[in-house]
């Protein structure tokens, strides 16, 4: 028998109907991966890594989930296939990104893996949406907890709430 984890997932989509993504993307994984228990709100983020793209909307997730890391994560790569996501260049447009930035207290380095997400610091537009669901939650290898790791976030980009 599994025990049940809590998983913290960013989805993000810069492609298409970028609000209607997202939502089928959380219909679809608390159908296949676990209970959503808390949503951040949509933030409109401007494009990281490469900026000569559309803005992205972005969303923090907590998942309490029984799958192992590896099983969420085909979860979550099944999710972005039936957006019709493809892997075309890095940091490229797309029409759904899911990420697993954290799953419990684990430290997972393997190929294809890696929790938490090892650029998850360096990212505001994945902190913000984060700290608005589990800002005291400690960063598993650094200590941090989510809200310092925000107000540390050496990322200059603009993150703003999403209009409705």
């Amino acid at each position: 028998m599994s025990r049940a984890v809590t998983a913290y997932l960013l989805l993000g989509s810069n492609l298409g109907d970028r609000a209607a993504l997202l939502a089928a993307a959380r219909a679809q994984l608390a159908a296949s991966a676990g209970k959503i228990t808390a949503a951040s709100a949509i933030y409109e983020t401007a494009a990281w890594g490469r900026e000569d793209q559309p803005a992205f909307l972005n969303q923090a997730l907590a998942l309490r989930t029984e799958l192992s890391a590896q099983e969420l994560l085909k979860a979550c790569l099944a999710t972005e296939r039936k957006a019709g996501r493809e892997r075309l260049e890095r940091w490229g447009s797309r029409t759904l990104d899911v990420d697993i930035l954290l799953y419990g207290d684990e430290i997972i380095d393997e190929p294809g893996l890696a929790v938490p997400h090892p650029r998850l610091p360096e990212r505001r537009f994945a902190l913000a949406p984060l700290a608005e669901i589990a800002g005291e939650v400690r960063h598993p290898v650094l200590g941090l907890r989510v809200g310092e790791l925000l107000a540390e976030c050496p990322d200059p980009l603009p993150v703003h709430p999403s209009e409705p």
